[in-house]
């Protein structure tokens, strides 16, 4: 059993499931990018930094220019990664290994020369937005001779994956402006503090994993009362950015190039002043995202003895293995809460049948998570909206099941089975 919700696929330039390159504006063709991006693979899993970094100075040697390189070598490595994970083809150490080395790269690609040469002395895009309260006119540095704008690159308080925020950064600083990049999982109030003493032009937020949608509501909410608009970037938000509309985002891009095409193209417009974060999400009246979320920890309490009474076999699991289990069933609980937070069933279901891919390549039945579900079923009958969400989720994995040829035993109280290596929560 896995929940392993931590692929490294998102936002800002990196999406999971990227395999086709196109040529790129620097007359970059497929193949190249391609070959290149294998070479750098190879590199990254071998451990071998020195090795990676050769090969895209390399490429910059060859005439690849710097935002191709970023978006069409550096950030397909990094996105399949997570691929790779998935399909058990690498370890949770190599996937550690792969996302040090590229990190490594990226930086050492941030300081090559190329990125220093002198900014297009272009005209800034006008804004009407004022500066939030408490910044300075100084403090917008909008001089058409070094900058477009100025734009703040963050991570959602709790999001750690911080990488394609950095290529949104680079990818824009290559593009004129003028970034201040806050890296991972920036406390809202800090950000917003930020916001204040800098008064950017933009706010890009990014999000890889869906559980951080209720934070990433708060953030934009908050951005958007200081009167900066907000940029909105990553697998959290949806592969056609839907929950980034839904939270009131006042841009969504699927990657860097094309977030830092719409900046140049203009600003976003100014934030409707007094917009409250419930505003956006009636559906929050019936109380049950708070209730299921603050009883969280019980719940995955419940249903951890539940299983031990319907499941003999676990009494012969580890302290690893019963604490791999535990972090799983939190992991469902997350991604009903953040489910309810939406109101979209989709999303829960879609996190289980992705949950199941990920047991099928470790040859573990997807039916192994049905008990899950129905013990948090049985506690949680008097909330309408999660219980259809659980029977919808429920109907998922039946279905897989099915897929795979294992229907005819779903109903057998079948319980979690040991976590393979790189499974259980191995985070």
């Amino acid at each position: 059993m896995t929940a392993h919700a931590d692929l490294p696929a998102g936002p800002g330039g990196v999406t999971a499931g990227q395999d086709g390159v196109t040529a790129g504006p620097g007359g970059v063709t497929a193949g190249d990018a391609v070959s290149r991006a294998e070479l750098l693979w190879d590199a990254a899993a071998a451990g071998d930094e020195y090795a990676a970094v050769d090969v895209v100075v390399a490429a910059l040697d060859d005439g690849m220019d710097m935002e191709s390189l970023l978006m069409d070598v550096v950030a397909p490595v990094q996105a399949r990664v997570g691929r790779e994970w998935a399909a058990n083809r690498i370890t949770v150490a190599q996937e550690h290994t792969i996302t040090a080395v590229n990190e490594r790269v990226l930086a050492a690609l941030a300081h090559h020369p190329s990125t220093r040469a002198p900014a297009p002395a272009l005209p800034a895009p006008h804004s009407s937005t004022p500066a939030p309260h408490g910044s300075t006119s100084a403090s917008r540095d909008h001089s058409p001779a070094q900058h477009r704008g100025r734009v703040t690159v963050a991570c959602i308080d709790g999001e750690w994956h911080a990488f394609p925020a950095r290529i949104l950064a680079e990818v824009l600083r290559l593009r004129g402006w003028r970034v201040d990049y806050l890296g991972a999982q920036v406390p809202t109030p800090h950000l917003i503090a930020h916001l204040h003493r800098a008064g950017p032009d933009v706010v890009a937020l990014s999000s890889s994993i869906a559980t951080r949608l209720p934070a990433a509501h708060a953030a934009i909410t908050a951005c958007q009362a200081t009167g900066t608009p907000v940029l909105a970037g990553g697998a959290a938000f949806g592969p056609d950015g839907r929950y980034a509309r839904l939270l009131g985002a006042d841009a969504w891009s699927p990657d860097a190039r094309s977030a830092a095409d719409g900046l140049d193209a203009g600003l976003p417009p100014r934030p409707a002043p007094g917009r409250q974060a419930v505003d956006d999400l009636p559906h929050l009246d019936d109380q049950e995202y708070t209730l299921v979320a603050r009883s969280a920890r019980q719940l995955v309490r419940q249903v951890m003895d539940g299983l031990r009474e319907r499941v003999p076999a676990m009494a012969s699991y580890s302290p690893q293995q019963l604490r791999h289990t535990a972090e799983d069933v939190s992991h469902i609980v997350d991604f009903l809460g953040t489910a309810l937070y939406l109101d979209d069933p989709e999303l829960f279901g879609g996190f289980l049948a992705w949950t199941g891919e990920i047991l099928a390549a470790r040859g573990v039945p997807a039916r192994v998570l049905l008990p899950a579900l129905d013990l948090l079923a049985e506690r949680l009958t008097d909330f309408p909206r999660t219980t259809g969400m659980l029977a919808y989720g429920h109907e998922i994995l039946r279905t897989a099941a099915a897929d795979t040829g294992h229907a005819q035993n779903t109903d057998t109280g079948t319980g979690p089975a040991p976590a393979a290596e790189g499974a259980g929560g191995g985070r």
